[in-house]
């Protein structure tokens, strides 16, 4: 353990692996809302965060549960319900006049294509601006669960009693896995046309 006159305390949420102030300190210095990505065991968590004197406000937020309210019958914490979070939130912010934003994953490894990356591809599909760059994004395929559905039919064809363990939430709640990109398709849809109503009534009022 450090010790020595010159040795200072981390903060206490620097010592718990929650906060990296350094990096969190180049955040607010840009002065743009944040887009605040963390996740779960089960959920995955995504907010539009604006800093102030007295601390953190939040203009908008949800988690994977929200997908509920369109319908969502997949799994909460995957790459598919992520690009759907990042996309109900984004609309949420550009709704209460939230126009760019840059991302904070916090202490998420950066890595390509991770579920936190799929969060930032829905938000920059709901319209928001935020700075990236294209290879960390999850493709298409991945974003709607293309490799979950090639997965579960071969499964189910070579083994149906690990397939029915294996995916029994998505069974449980109505829906056959391999099916998962098109049910992703009707709940984007659905999400879309919701918010895109809500933001025309808003602009023409």
């Amino acid at each position: 353990m450090a010790r020595g006159p010159r040795y200072k305390v981390p903060f206490r949420r620097r010592r718990e692996g929650l906060t990296n102030y350094r990096k969190r300190r180049k955040l607010i210095i840009s002065r743009k809302p944040r887009l605040v990505v963390r996740k779960t065991n089960k959920h995955i968590i995504a907010q539009v965060v604006v800093a102030k004197p007295q601390g953190d406000v939040t203009v908008a937020g949800a988690d994977t549960r929200v997908l509920a309210k369109f319908g969502w019958k997949g799994d909460e914490n995957n790459t598919a319900a992520a690009y759907l979070l990042g996309l109900v939130v984004g609309y949420k912010a550009r709704s209460r006049g939230v126009k760019e934003a840059i991302l904070d994953i916090g202490l998420h490894r950066p890595t390509a294509g991770a579920r936190v990356f799929a969060v930032l591809k829905g938000a920059l599909d709901a319209g928001l601006e935020i700075p990236h760059g294209e290879e960390i994004l999850p493709d298409e395929d991945r974003i709607k669960g293309m490799h979950v559905a090639e997965y579960a039919k071969k499964l189910k064809e070579e083994n149906p009693e690990l397939y029915k363990t294996r995916f029994s939430r998505y069974l449980q709640r109505g829906l056959a896995p391999e099916e998962l990109p098109k049910h992703f398709e009707e709940v984007k849809k659905k999400i879309v046309e919701y918010y895109e109503k809500k933001l025309a009534k808003a602009t023409a009022q």
